[in-house]
């Protein structure tokens, strides 16, 4: 057991008695009053008319995409700097994945970089918005509407963020979110896909119900999935959403306790660039080589702290590698990234007592 994790769910709400109530009644699978009232109460958090609730973040990318009809012969233009599921959602369609550097202040995709990865087959580009901090919206929204092109929002470690004002998943096409237990709100296992176009939302909850027709019992018309999420996820997603703002404050006052703690220390946090709030999912810095981070993440686990690195590039993995393909930045962030710790639950004197441990780490 860790004496700090990186990340555990605070779930001193309403979480119990909705349960409860699931229980109670035997609404437990994909039927029951939390579905809808989660989808419409993340509808009005976020400010996007349309939300359909799914079983994870991962299927929310997928049903997202064949909404939107990309499929085999496409390219979807996407950060390697991101969660592995970012990518393996495309796969799944049948399109191609080809990979943009980000830029080296924000860790977000860089529009330059994305624009000279458009061809002739680019159907969509997918921006992440990696560890919670706001991708350049309206230069992406720019250029896919310049060159035609679908923009897909993978906001599944941005619940929260927001960008010149409005949060994010609006810019997008479709956007997704992701409720894993680890995520600033979560239900367990669980995913949004959100659009203000209902057309598109109405193709998604076609997909994930095995394509069941919409006024014709059991009578399927297309091959669907079974993507839906069920009642008991649900019921905890609400009781979090209740309680969205709390949640969000704190993730931000804890990274506010870690830049000052942290201020004359050799790493460097994740900034905040431009008119974004940015809602820190997950807490995460720099240190100033490579070689010492693995150092750092061991003297740290001494002490009972557990921390991550930052994602490995998707480019290096052998299922996506490519003869030739280097994304220079990305590789860098890559290679000197570690996240801390940043659970709701953390305490001043908590962040003040790992901090300190990351000064004694980087100076053994």
């Amino acid at each position: 057991m860790f004496k700090y994790p990186v990340y555990q769910p605070s779930l001193a709400g309403n979480e119990k008695k909705y349960v409860r109530e699931c229980l109670d009644s035997t609404w437990i699978s994909s039927k029951g009053r939390f579905i809808a009232e989660f989808e419409n109460a993340f509808a009005a958090f976020t400010g996007i008319p349309h939300a359909a609730a799914v079983c994870n973040g991962t299927v929310a990318l997928h049903v997202a995409l064949l909404a939107l009809g990309v499929g085999p012969g496409d390219e979807v233009v996407v950060p390697s700097l991101t969660y592995i599921a970012s990518v393996n959602a495309i796969r799944y369609t049948g399109a191609v994945p080809v990979f943009a550097d980000v830029r080296p202040d924000t860790w977000q995709l860089d529009p330059d970089e994305v624009e000279k990865c458009i061809g002739p087959r680019t159907r969509a580009i997918m921006a992440v918005h990696l560890y919670g901090h706001p991708c350049e919206m309206d230069k992406l929204t720019d250029l896919a509407s310049r060159k035609n092109l679908f923009l897909v929002e993978d906001c599944a470690e941005a619940f929260g963020s927001r960008y010149r004002g409005a949060h994010v998943g609006r810019s997008g096409h479709v956007s997704t979110f992701s409720f894993f237990g680890n995520k600033t709100i979560t239900t367990g296992e669980g995913g949004m896909v959100v659009s203000s176009d209902k057309a598109l939302i109405e193709r998604a909850i076609h997909l994930k119900g095995q394509g069941l027709a919409q006024n014709r019992e059991y009578w399927h018309d297309i091959v669907g999935y079974n993507y839906r999420m069920t009642n008991i996820c649900a019921a905890i997603g609400l009781a979090q959403i209740e309680r969205a703002e709390e949640l969000i404050a704190r993730k931000r006052k804890i990274a506010g306790w870690y830049k000052q703690y942290l201020a004359d220390v050799p790493l460097f946090m994740q900034g905040e660039f431009g008119e974004v709030v940015h809602s820190y999912w997950m807490i995460s810095a720099l240190v100033t080589r490579a070689e010492l981070r693995d150092p750092l993440r061991a003297a740290l686990l001494s002490e009972g702290i557990e921390t991550r690195p930052l994602f490995f590039p998707v480019h290096t993995m052998p299922m996506y590698a490519r003869v030739g393909c280097t994304l220079p930045v990305t590789e860098d962030l890559s290679s000197r990234g570690i996240t801390l710790p940043s659970w709701p639950g953390l305490s001043r004197k908590n962040v003040a007592e790992i901090c300190a441990a990351i000064r004694k780490g980087l100076h053994e």
